[in-house]
């Protein structure tokens, strides 16, 4: 998978060193010259490049014509919208996630800016702080832009039937895509042959329907096809 990270700060390097470690083809676009210096002594030099990502030329040297995913996560929201309105409707990636900073600005970052995906701290806490109330073991994190998905955290019971067994043997609903798996503090990008472990916590992206399928997936006597 191949992700431009617009935007080198704490949170778009620390991205781009967890995906680096999920041998994910990455490319982080920043032109600060003091976070440039920062980062060239926390990743690999090739992965920088130096720039706007709101400029269309610095995105195209970067590689986007052929990014599967861009990462949007500077610290001004106007910064965001424009870089995810140019990678989706001038370079057409598939995937565009934008970091929302000040709550107010949310309702800008929808699909009709090119946001696939809108990522509001503000948000985040709030799901939280209200899903711990009947958590269980499943956790709301975020509702995305588009739809009635969400981005949720489920916990691997140690008696359920997919401990031990490859993501390819299981029936994921049609409605839902795994996008993590968080092991100890390993994050494992989910591919056919990976095995899930008990104790495991699985990122999903899903609607609200599938949510009870995956909860019994994962959970105690789960069942699986």
């Amino acid at each position: 998978m191949k992700v431009i990270v617009i935007g080198g700060g704490q949170v778009g390097a620390y991205i781009a060193d967890l995906l680096l470690k999920s041998d994910c083809l990455v490319k982080v676009i920043e032109n600060r010259e003091n976070v440039l210096a920062k980062l060239k002594g926390e990743l690999p030099h090739d992965v920088i490049i130096r720039g706007s990502g709101t400029e269309p030329n610095v995105l195209e040297s970067s590689g986007i014509v052929d990014a599967d995913v861009v990462a949007a996560v500077t610290g001004a929201d106007e910064t965001n919208l424009v870089a995810s309105t140019i990678a989706k409707f001038e370079f057409a990636v598939p995937r565009v996630i934008a970091r929302v900073n000040n709550p107010k600005n949310s309702w800008l970052f929808d699909s009709g800016m090119g946001v696939d995906v809108r990522i509001s701290q503000a948000d985040l806490m709030a799901h939280i702080v209200v899903e711990q109330m009947d958590l269980k073991n499943m956790l709301t994190l975020m509702k995305i832009s588009t739809g009635d998905c969400s981005i949720v955290q489920l916990a691997v019971d140690a008696a359920s039937e997919a401990v031990g067994r490859p993501v390819k043997d299981m029936i994921i609903p049609q409605d839902s895509l795994l996008i993590a798996i968080l092991r100890g503090n390993d994050v494992i990008i989910p591919r056919g042959d990976t095995i899930v472990c008990a104790n495991d916590k699985i990122l999903a992206l899903t609607d609200e329907d599938s949510q009870v399928v995956l909860n019994k997936l994962f959970g105690p006597f789960s069942r699986i096809g």
